[in-house]
C-alpha cells in the first residue's frame, strides 16, 4: 500500500473549505494529476454522492469511480476504485486562530500484479502529494 500525509493551513474558514472539498468534482482545480472529475448521481452532495475521475499518472490515463464515504463536520472520505486500485483521500479540516489547518491522507492498495508495482511508485506519489499541497492553498486563497 502507498500512503501520503500532507498539512496545509489556508485563509478560508473551515466550513467552506469542508463544503468546497466534499464536491469531488472541483479535483481538477487543485489535484495537478486529475484531468477531469464528472458528477455521477443529481442532488446534494452528500454520502453515496459519486464521480467519475479521469486521472493522468506516470503519462496512463487511468478513471476510477470516486464516492463520498463520510461527510462529518471536519472530515470528509473518499474512496475510488477500478479493477487495478483502491484509492482512499481521508481530509480533515480545524479552524485555528483565525485559519484552516487541512491534513490530506491520501492511500492506494493495488489489486493483483500490480501490487508489486507499489514500492516502486511511492516517491511518485510524495511528488503529486506535493504538488497538491502547493496548489491547494492557492486555489483556496481566491482569485
Amino acid at each position: 500500500m502507498i500512503s501520503v500525509e500532507r498539512t496545509m493551513v489556508v485563509e478560508w474558514p473551515a466550513g467552506e473549505v469542508l463544503h468546497y472539498l466534499a464536491d469531488f468534482g472541483n479535483t481538477p482545480e487543485w489535484d495537478p494529476g486529475t484531468e477531469s472529475c464528472a458528477r455521477l448521481n443529481p442532488g446534494p452532495v452528500a454520502v453515496g454522492a459519486c464521480w467519475r475521475n479521469i486521472s493522468r499518472f506516470r503519462g496512463r490515463r487511468t478513471e476510477l469511480l470516486y464516492c463520498l464515504e463520510q461527510y462529518g463536520p471536519d472530515r470528509l472520505v473518499f474512496v475510488g476504485s477500478n479493477r487495478t486500485v483502491k484509492a482512499t483521500d481521508d481530509i480533515t479540516v480545524r479552524a485555528s486562530e483565525g485559519r484552516t489547518v487541512l491534513v490530506y491522507r491520501s492511500s492506494l492498495r493495488f489489486n493483483g500484479l500490480a501490487r508489486l508495482a507499489a514500492p516502486f511508485l511511492q516517491a511518485e506519489f510524495e511528488r503529486l502529494a506535493d504538488a497538491v499541497a502547493l496548489r491547494l492553498p492557492l486555489v483556496l486563497a481566491g482569485p
